[in-house]
């Protein structure tokens, strides 16, 4: 069987529109290299993200240069774009995203660890193109809708729907897998927030959507799924954590998946 990596998506700004890139560096913390490196905040320090605020759905980006360290953000509801430094420009983005977002915003970055949902599997995230569709079955959804709703960094392709599945084993095991030059631990299925029953675009809910989803799921778990490691079912894609060996390495699109034990 041959399983491909067929896109990379990188998040710079944590629960704003990610970014489509070509390659990736893993850091020594097992994240990928920019990815979730900002995050917002409120003025009580709290975290700022789709599960809190649905008001950033009405948030899009444009392009990210990860060579200049620029990014280009705008309001779904409008044709404006502006471009910002993130070296030198963060008050003003801070100021942009206040305005639309209707709270004081204050963006922290960490370059090393960046702010990953999950700090024991700090890892990129992992999901089949097929996977994708089959979800996007369940809720007349196409492929790239489903694909925005669950954020993930990897899609692969060529193993069927939920071979993503394999990557993971019972609570407290690791599955270990390479990527190209990467090895990388599989650790659990994803659990999911509010934020997949919400329309990308819009931010409209589907408020049966994590019941329907589950239900689904459950349903459709592979032979080869640890049910061990589903305490519920509103799980998808893969969180990993790096093997020591994959710091520094560079993930592409093309390069195989390959299963190093199970």
């Amino acid at each position: 069987m041959d399983v491909r990596l067929v896109r990379i998506d990188l998040y710079p700004v944590k629960s704003l529109p990610g970014v489509h890139v070509t390659e990736a560096r893993i850091l020594p913390s097992g994240c990928l290299e920019h990815d979730r490196r900002y995050a917002l905040f409120d003025a009580d320090g709290k975290l700022i993200n789709g599960k809190r605020t649905p008001l950033v759905h009405r948030i899009r980006l444009s392009s990210f240069d990860r060579t200049r360290e620029q990014i280009t953000i705008g309001d779904r509801e409008s044709d404006r774009c502006e471009t910002f430094s993130l070296v030198d420009g963060r008050a003003a983005i801070e100021s942009f995203l206040s305005d639309r977002l209707g709270v004081a915003v204050m963006m922290r970055e960490d370059a090393a660890l960046g702010f990953p949902d999950d700090t024991l599997a700090s890892g990129p995230t992992v999901i089949a193109s097929e996977t994708l569709a089959e979800v996007g079955n369940w809720f007349s959804l196409d492929v790239e809708d489903a694909r925005q709703r669950f954020r993930a960094n990897l899609m692969i392709e060529g193993g069927g729907p939920f071979w993503e599945d394999r990557l993971f084993g019972p609570p407290g095991e690791t599955v270990t897998f390479r990527i190209g030059e990467a090895m990388l631990f599989g650790t659990n299925p994803c659990a999911r927030c509010v934020v997949p029953s919400r329309d990308p675009e819009s931010g409209e809910q589907d408020r049966g959507f994590a019941k329907a989803f589950a239900e689904r799921r459950r349903n459709s778990l592979p032979a080869w799924a640890d049910m061990d490691a589903f305490d519920h079912c509103y799980r998808l894609a893969v969180n990993t954590r790096h093997f020591a060996p994959a710091e520094g390495a560079v993930i592409r699109v093309g390069d195989r998946v390959e299963l190093v034990n199970s």
